[in-house]
């Protein structure tokens, strides 16, 4: 047995530099004012559920949205490194990004990459602003993890294409302004099922278009069913080339798996519940060991989610390190919760407006997502197993 790409598993490791520093203490410094201010009130999987349009364009007026974006298209032409430091302040302390996030975390650079001069003017100065919010249309009804099976069809026609079928769980569909919707554009390839997939920008305001509400258990809504009715899409919204759907989203996951929200959705329950145990002063040596481990791994995927992101500022694609983050970093969030639910004598309180009980009630609620959403926890491992050459 070989392992034929553990090299391109393993990225360097990347230490941040130390001007960044000061780029850390002005987010904190800003954080810690909204905060005061009762601007909002720090929760956890905020990257899901912390929907808030203002706050979002307050950090774009920061310049800290559209980092990565040159400055021609109304970006800040910054590294990704810089935009790490934002992100990992921004998860840490609870606030509510989910308005400008898919936006800023994966179009942005997609844009980048496969996108025309006409969409990139079009929507990234809008994304850099905190303006234009966008969502993720690749899951559908029945497919599961598995998107070569997507049977959405985009058909051409006089000047564009006809788009029909469902895409669901699509976060904030519902307030976004578009999405990228991977569709099938030829028939299937018993043979290669990933070919005759492409992508397409979908404005969501466009005629024939339905966004159903998928609420969660406590009314809240989140997710979305899209459905599109003989939809017309220009041929000047088809991103990237047609066909190559396949290669564009295994490229854009890598930005999707890879970040400190794949560990970070339950941090701040992780630092409330060291702050409950030191309030209680009655410690033991177990409890101690328990925090300890979870600290200890916390760190250790940080490491990891940098050597990802230094790869990504020096134009790689690292999907295999991707998935392997996003899987080890969604078992962790959730053994978050299961410690601080053993650990803590106070019960989850859907009721409670903040505090640890807030903190917990939500985590408990969103933790059946964490290993689903962005691929399977199952599928990942697949597609690491196979990368090294085990299957």
């Amino acid at each position: 047995m070989t392992l034929t790409k553990l090299p391109e598993l393993v990225p360097e490791p990347v230490e941040l530099p130390g001007h960044l520093a000061e780029l850390r203490a002005e987010v904190r410094e800003f954080l810690d004012a909204e905060r005061d201010a009762g601007a909002w009130t720090p929760g956890a999987d905020v990257w899901l559920s912390g929907w808030d349009a203002d706050f979002s364009r307050r950090l774009g007026k920061r310049g800290w949205l559209g980092m990565t974006i040159p400055t021609e298209y109304g970006g800040h032409g910054r590294g990704a490194l810089d935009r790490y430091v934002v992100t990992e302040e921004l998860l840490a302390a609870g606030a509510p990004v989910a308005a400008h996030w898919v936006a800023d975390r994966q179009i942005g650079p997609s844009l980048m990459r496969f996108g025309t001069e006409e969409q990139r003017t079009a929507f990234l100065p809008g994304i850099a602003r905190g303006e234009i919010y966008f969502g993720i249309g690749m899951s559908e009804p029945d497919s599961g993890s598995d998107l070569a099976s997507v049977r959405t069809r985009a058909t051409k026609v006089d000047g564009g294409w006809s788009l029909s079928g469902t895409k669901v769980w699509t976060s904030g569909a519902h307030h976004a302004h578009a999405f990228f919707a991977l569709v099938r554009t030829e028939p299937v390839d018993d043979e290669n099922r990933h070919a005759g997939l492409s992508q397409l920008l979908v404005e969501l305001d466009r005629p024939g278009i339905t966004i159903r509400p998928i609420p969660l258990l406590t009314g809240a809504h989140h997710f979305n069913e899209v459905v599109f009715d003989d939809v017309f899409i220009p041929d000047e919204r088809v991103f990237g080339s047609v066909g190559s759907g396949w290669k564009q989203v295994t490229g854009e996951l890598a930005f999707e798996r890879s970040g400190p929200e794949r560990f970070l959705s339950t941090y701040p329950l992780l630092a409330s519940l060291v702050g409950a145990l030191t309030a209680s002063g009655d410690v033991d040596a177990g409890t101690r060991r328990e925090v300890g481990s979870l600290v200890a791994r916390l760190w250790t995927l940080r490491r990891m989610s940098l050597a990802v992101a230094g790869a990504l500022e020096s134009g790689q694609a690292p999907e295999l390190a991707a998935a392997l983050v996003k899987d080890l970093g969604t078992r962790f969030e959730n053994e978050i919760v299961d410690a601080a639910r053993l650990l803590v004598s106070i019960p989850p309180d859907p009721g409670a407006s903040s505090g640890f009980a807030r903190l917990l009630a939500d985590s408990v609620l969103h933790a059946p997502g964490f290993t689903l959403r962005g691929g399977t926890n199952e599928v990942l491992r697949g597609i690491v197993a196979r990368g090294m050459g085990l299957r």
